[in-house]
């Protein structure tokens, strides 16, 4: 699987991510190094401790390298996560942390395909 088809499974934004990156190249340096990036587990840690502080500042980080990855689907649900959390609390945030977590495996299984 090329960097593209990748992006169009992923249903991303390929040409955005290639411009602002500048080459495709960086798009897969990046894409790959998303992998090992530790925010969602920052995000499940939060859950599982109650400190919603610590789910926030996960579920920001990951929306924004997500932005910047061109990760279109994972960085709308992040995003409604973050929202969700703005206030430090829990309320009304699980079904948006499951959202998260589903298209954050399915991102995670694709670009496993790239690797």
């Amino acid at each position: 699987m090329n960097v593209k088809e990748c992006y169009a499974e992923l249903n991303a934004d390929y040409e955005g991510t290639v411009k602002r990156l500048m080459n495709e190249a960086l798009v897969k340096r990046f894409a790959l190094k998303f992998l090992e990036d530790p925010s969602f587990s920052i995000i499940e840690e939060g859950y599982a401790k109650q400190d919603a502080e610590q789910a926030f500042r996960g579920a920001h980080t990951l929306k924004g390298i997500c932005l910047n990855l061109g990760f279109t689907q994972l960085q709308e649900v992040s995003s409604n996560l973050t929202e969700a959390l703005c206030g430090r609390s829990f309320e009304g945030s699980q079904e948006l942390f499951e959202k998260t977590k589903i298209e954050y495996e399915r991102v995670k299984e694709i670009l496993k395909k790239l690797a």
